[in-house]
């Protein structure tokens, strides 16, 4: 799914004037980093306002939390909002060990970071990778979970791999040119991390994979920073992730479980989302009935950006935000 190359661009201020309206253009300097140690490791945590927490998970697996403080920072004025940058991504610490990058850990961070905090209850905001996470501790600490949004996510690695699938097929079909040269490279032995397939691979246009409208960017901060960490994401999809899913993406899978999920949940896809393809995303509806599902029908991966009134409705009236 070329997350790797594709997600960097967040790395724009937003030109889109609906959504700048929707946020404080200051926004990112209303945040202080805290670092806490968890696991060994100082994670960078950003914290502001009062009331009912939201923990915002970013995606990736190899995205800082900038971009969601972007798009959701304020909410600090009616909530206590939570960004915060797993190990190894954004400003916290990088793992002595790759292997320390999985799934697992990323949800269990979220589980200390609550218990830090001393949170009762908390909510939870997942994009793209954030909601794997999300689902697996709505899942495992049910009895933490108020409300939960899942963004444009993926129920399971087998999800993952099928996208990757459908992508790639997409890829090969509409820009055969192109592809003569992946498929070169292929067989030459070089996977998705390695340049220059990497570069190859990462230059297909975005339009109906991540962007349906391609002026379209995130808001993100002036300032420098780590917007992406490539070996997280290698470690947890795979060295050949964009072909070959593996790491510990590959062993989620919460189809049977998501019935039993007690939060109260919000699921929101976009129609031409080339990363989590309508096929799949619509499997929701049958995995998690219990579920409110939303189709945005002018969108590809990033609803809040291209339908950010419809979004923004949406959300504020899921989460009782007035």
């Amino acid at each position: 799914m070329k997350l790797k190359s594709l997600l960097l661009l967040f790395l724009i201020t937003s030109i889109n004037p609906v959504l700048i309206a929707q946020t404080d253009p200051n926004i990112f300097d209303k945040f202080e980093s805290k670092f806490y140690t968890i696991n060994g490791y100082k994670i960078n945590v950003e914290v502001l306002g009062e009331g009912d927490p939201i923990f915002f998970l970013p995606g990736g697996p190899g995205n800082s939390h900038d971009y969601m403080q972007g798009a959701f920072g304020q909410y600090y004025k009616t909530n206590t909002v939570v960004f915060f940058d797993w190990i190894g991504r954004g400003k916290s610490e990088d793992a002595k060990n790759t292997s320390e990058y999985s799934v697992e850990n990323d949800m269990e961070i979220i589980e200390k970071l609550r218990v830090l905090l001393k949170f009762d209850k908390i909510s939870l905001v997942g994009h793209s990778y954030g909601t794997v996470p999300a689902q697996a501790y709505a899942i495992t600490y049910k009895d933490q979970v108020e409300k939960m949004v899942l963004i444009n996510g993926f129920h399971s690695g087998a999800m993952w791999q099928a996208n990757c699938d459908s992508y790639n097929h997409y890829a090969k079909t509409h820009f055969p040119e192109k592809w003569k040269v992946v498929d070169s490279l292929r067989t030459l032995g070089y996977v998705s991390s390695q340049e220059p397939l990497k570069t190859v691979y990462g230059n297909f246009p975005t339009k109906y994979i991540y962007y349906h409208d391609t002026n379209i960017t995130s808001k993100v901060p002036k300032t420098k920073f780590r917007g992406w960490a490539p070996e997280v994401y290698e470690t947890i999809i795979g060295r050949d992730g964009d072909f070959d899913v593996s790491g510990s993406m590959i062993n989620q899978d919460y189809r049977q479980q998501l019935k039993d999920v007690t939060a109260k949940t919000l699921v929101v896809a976009g129609r031409y989302d080339g990363v989590s393809t309508p096929e799949f995303a619509v499997q929701y509806k049958t995995f998690m009935p219990q579920a409110t599902f939303e189709m945005f029908e002018q969108s590809g991966h990033n609803p809040y950006l291209e339908e950010p009134e419809k979004f923004y409705t949406l959300f504020k009236s899921f989460m009782g935000i007035k």
